[in-house]
């Protein structure tokens, strides 16, 4: 009996991977235990991007801690009520955060069309039943029990999910403006209008806003968008003019004044005061002075002025670097997807995050009329929490999942091969 030759091929088995590389003709490495998708370690965008919304989590924490103790105390819950019950949602969120990536596909696909159908139910009941809670003109909270919460953030998660799933299924040709119309209007208007309904216009804008980005992610023509857009200004400018309260808001906005509430511009002032008074450095930490009563929603629309007044400019530049890198990263994850689902649902998460810090920021500078919208993963706000991190877990289970399927594919090709 002859022993096997060195030169002889190494056995084949489910633990042994010798196969060479494309690139470089080498041997490959062994691979000895194969892990499933949900499994595996995210990618460096993925770690970055985590890491990114977790910093971005602890510091809005503490931002709350701060702006919100006194009007909580002042409301009988102690200096830290707002605080304990923003970290439980936290903790909902990062767990949802954890979770989601271990989910396949296909559940967070099905779960998601359950949660938009479920949302819905929830946000008419809101409107049309004393199950509703309404916050200045707003109808856009249920109660049930002891839980209150926004219908309408389960709407953006499951209509930004739905969107990556209807738009970039095989067969669907988004260049066509006929198919993208009849795959999107159908379910994104009757989700709009809900949303409308209960007085919510700032919800309605940000949805209305990374739907059209799902489209432009999806490959839809320009001009289709451009008319798109069209449609959704000349719409939200007759939303903002058929309230007396919107109205009084952009008249403040280009100077003027409300009959029915002559202070309508009290709020943005005092949170340019605050701005003001921040200067570089800012007051201090905790030493806020328009908490005090002096700006409304301190801790939740508005948390970016108390930012400015207590860390100052370089607080407030920071904030604008983070969200400008969490941009950046999700960007980088579309470029590099594969798969149609993953980059647009990853465009539509993009758009949705980016976009409405972009318009909170901007109504606290002076540079939109008020929405009412928060500052994601900063402001106060459980529903809304909850709904921004399980949108980031569903981009990390759909880049995650889709890694194996590129390496069948092989490596890219260069731009302009």
């Amino acid at each position: 009996m002859t022993a096997p030759s060195l030169d002889s091929p190494a056995p084949a088995g489910p633990a042994a991977d010798t196969s060479a590389d494309a690139s470089s003709g080498r041997p490959g490495r062994r691979i000895l235990v194969r892990l499933p998708a949900a499994f595996r370690p995210p990618s460096r965008h993925g770690a970055m991007l985590v890491a990114v919304v977790v910093f971005l989590v602890v510091f809005g924490l503490l931002m709350v801690l701060s702006s919100s103790s006194i009007e909580s105390h002042s409301d009988g819950n102690g200096f830290f009520g707002r605080f304990w019950s923003q970290w439980i949602f936290c903790g909902v969120g990062l767990a949802a955060l954890l979770l989601v990536p271990l989910l396949s596909r296909r559940v967070i696909q099905r779960a998601a069309v359950v949660l938009l159908l479920a949302a819905c139910v929830l946000q008419l009941l809101a409107i049309t039943t004393p199950l509703g809670v309404q916050i200045g003109d707003n109808t856009n909270w249920i109660r049930l029990g002891p839980i209150t919460g926004q219908p309408s953030e389960g709407i953006k998660l499951g209509l930004a999910v739905w969107l990556g799933t209807a738009l970039g299924a095989r067969g669907v040709d988004p260049s066509n403006g006929r198919t993208l119309a009849m795959r999107t209007l159908p379910v994104v208007v009757p989700a709009l209008l809900l949303v409308q309904l209960g007085g919510d216009l700032g919800t309605t804008v940000v949805m209305a806003a990374f739907t059209l980005g799902a489209c432009y992610f999806a490959g839809a023509r320009l001009r289709y968008l451009g008319l798109a857009l069209g449609v959704v200004a000349v719409a939200a400018l007759l939303l903002a003019l058929s309230s007396e309260t919107r109205r009084g808001r952009v008249f403040a906005f280009f100077g003027g004044t409300s009959s029915v509430n002559p202070d309508v511009d009290w709020q943005v002032k005092n949170a340019h005061y605050a701005l003001a008074s921040g200067r570089l450095f800012g007051v201090g930490l905790g030493n806020s002075h328009a908490k005090w009563s002096w700006l409304p929603s301190a801790d939740t629309d508005f948390i970016f002025a108390v930012i400015g007044e207590e860390l100052g400019l370089i607080g407030a530049a920071l904030v604008l670097g983070l969200f400008a890198l969490l941009g950046l990263i999700l960007i980088a994850i579309v470029r590099a997807a594969a798969d149609p689902v993953v980059r647009i649902t990853t465009g539509t998460v993009l758009v949705w995050l980016v976009f409405q810090a972009f318009v909170n920021i901007a109504v606290v500078l002076g540079l939109l009329p008020v929405l009412g919208v928060p500052l994601p993963f900063i402001s106060a706000g459980g529903t809304a929490m909850v709904a921004s991190l399980a949108a980031t877990g569903v981009v990390l289970s759909f880049t995650r999942q889709e890694r194996p399927e590129r390496a069948v594919r092989g490596p890219r090709a260069p731009v302009g091969a």
